[in-house]
């Protein structure tokens, strides 16, 4: 008898002490579980919070924005605006589409990295304060929008307004603070390896257009070109018909040209441009520069009548900075030598705007009427053993 009581009492115990050991470790397992619950909504709340936050600087629909302001500490201040298919800049000038369309994009995949801590944001908003780009963003927008689906009466309206600071250390990120918000944070594009700051420039030179000629051959009448110091190898090409064409020197004499080349002169009036705008340099000596001898004009006139023309200039190296010989000096042709042969300046009869050019882009544009010759043999340079170099074998 004493020995089933014995056995009964040690197998109660023995599955009091299964059960403890059962709930010990779903205790355990419950407590993990309600961690990485906690962990888990916290994180979707700070994300779900991010996102919130991500919508006072990202725009979703691009295709609605139709005005952007920007203005910096030094006093500049730009407004771009849509007009139809194209945009312009302080209702005067046209815009340069491709930065346009890059700051379209930037606005629109401009994600926050994540906030500044409290302990760096008072120092980086008092730098924000001193040296800023304010953006404003002005879009379409409905009066009445019904669950995302009707949307009725759209108006012009101010969408948002930030601050764009500088770079963050790594150069990977920009600080952007909300107009009115305390918490500064750090934005970035996905994909992009550092900073937009610098796309959110308030100077309107850097939004203009760079374009001087942009046309179609078909839409072309005339293209007329004077060289200053030989006359007599100017020209004017007229259209006589659907890609036929007459061309004469500029005193009367015809001239027998090659077609081909002809052709490949009309068909290169498309998205021509200038490298930069000079309107920085000094008022005098710009007018010293246009109103010394020219070297070419260029002009191109187009069916509808209107003219457009480049007249171009010398463009001297600082011959201070060469150390050249005496022989070098006295050279007759020194004045030649020290002219920029990648460069010239140039004076566009639209806006009478001062700008620099490239002979890359329009050494093909500015060829002599002799050029065009079909007699024309171009010189090509002779290579003599005696002018290799020598290479000694290892």
């Amino acid at each position: 008898m004493k020995l089933t009581v014995n056995f009964n009492s040690k197998l109660q115990t023995s599955n009091f002490k299964l059960m403890k050991k059962k709930n010990i470790i779903s205790i355990v397992i419950i407590a993990v579980l309600i961690v990485i619950a906690a962990i888990l909504i916290g994180n979707n709340r700070y994300l779900s919070t991010l996102r919130g936050e991500a919508a006072d600087f990202t725009v979703y629909d691009t295709a609605s924005i139709t005005k952007l302001f920007f203005a910096d500490k030094s006093g500049n201040q730009v407004v771009l605006k849509r007009n139809g298919s194209s945009w312009t800049v302080n209702d005067q000038y046209n815009a340069n589409q491709n930065m346009v369309n890059e700051m379209l994009y930037t606005l629109n995949r401009m994600r926050i990295k994540m906030p500044v801590s409290i302990k760096k944001s008072d120092n980086i908003v008092t730098r924000m304060s001193s040296t800023n780009t304010k953006v404003e963003v002005y879009q379409m927008m409905p009066r009445i929008n019904l669950f995302n689906k009707v949307k009725l009466f759209y108006h012009e309206k101010r969408s948002k307004v930030f601050y764009i600071g500088d770079v963050t250390q790594d150069n990977q990120g920009t600080y952007v603070l909300k107009e009115g918000g305390e918490k500064v944070y750090i934005v970035h594009l996905h994909g992009f390896r550092g900073f937009i700051s610098s796309r959110f420039t308030a100077n309107p030179i850097d939004w203009r257009d760079h374009t001087i000629f942009n046309e179609k051959m078909a839409d072309i009448a005339s293209v007329k070109l004077e060289i200053n110091d030989d006359p007599d190898n100017g020209y004017i090409i007229k259209e006589n018909g659907r890609y036929q064409y007459s061309m004469n020197r500029l005193n009367g004499e015809p001239v027998a040209f090659d077609t081909l080349r002809v052709l490949n002169l009309m068909s290169s009036f498309n998205n021509v441009r200038f490298e930069a705008f000079l309107n920085d340099v000094d008022p005098i000596r710009r007018d010293s520069i246009i109103n010394s001898p020219f070297l070419q004009r260029l002009t191109l006139t187009t069916k509808d009548g209107k003219s457009s023309s480049i007249t171009t200039f010398r463009l001297r190296t600082n011959a201070d900075l060469f150390d050249f010989s005496e022989e070098e000096l006295n050279n007759p042709d020194f004045d030649k030598m020290i002219n920029d042969p990648d460069h010239k300046y140039a004076l566009l009869s639209e806006g009478n705007e001062f700008v620099l050019i490239q002979d890359f882009v329009f050494g093909k544009l500015l060829k002599p009427a002799d050029y065009y010759s079909r007699d024309y043999r171009e010189e090509i340079p002779q290579i003599y053993y005696k002018e290799l170099e020598t290479v000694e074998s290892k």
